[in-house]
């Protein structure tokens, strides 16, 4: 069972609830299966990222070596290992989107942000960074924020998704657990 205080990171008594609903999905022994949902519930509630800290945590409530947890955290694009602005834009960087103008997408991006990716802006409202296919190929190029897909992305849709953010008009939620 999930305890809230552990090394000064706390976590809501609602995040602590839902991980354990998580957790009693699986059987005895198999408690690692709720590894990528704990880890979503974790980078939302420590600030949209993941410090070795929080994955020690996130560790100690599976009963499994952190090395275990580092290994899914690094692998995936949607875990976040430094803080990250408010807007996280990813661009996809596959074939398809790239033939559409996703690589000309991501040059807008960065020019207009003043950023490259992997960084945030001043402000801390941006980080741009570029991931691996999001399956939505048929409506290339595709921009994720948050859960929300922006498809068929062109240097307009990005300029207004760019304005809606910084005016405080979008806010989609980052955590798809709750």
């Amino acid at each position: 069972m999930l305890e809230g205080k552990n090394n000064n990171i706390l976590f809501s008594d609602e995040i602590l609830e839902l991980a354990n609903r998580i957790i009693s999905r699986y059987p005895e022994g198999r408690q690692k299966s709720a590894l990528i949902p704990l880890l979503h519930l974790a980078q939302a509630e420590n600030g949209g990222w993941l410090s070795p800290e929080v994955m020690d945590k996130v560790a100690g409530f599976l009963d499994i070596q952190p090395i275990e947890v580092y290994e899914v955290a690094t692998f995936y694009t949607m875990f976040n290992l430094q803080p990250v602005g408010k807007c996280v834009i990813e661009v996809c960087r596959t074939g398809p989107c790239w033939l559409n103008g996703g690589e000309e997408l991501l040059a807008h991006f960065e020019k207009r942000l003043g950023i490259k990716p992997g960084e945030t802006t001043p402000d801390g409202l941006f980080t741009l960074k570029v991931v691996e296919c999001l399956a939505a190929c048929g409506n290339a190029p595709v921009v994720q924020v948050g859960i929300t897909y922006h498809e068929n992305m062109n240097p307009g849709k990005a300029d207004q998704l760019i304005a809606d953010w910084s005016d405080g008009k979008e806010r989609s939620h980052t955590n798809p657990y709750r």
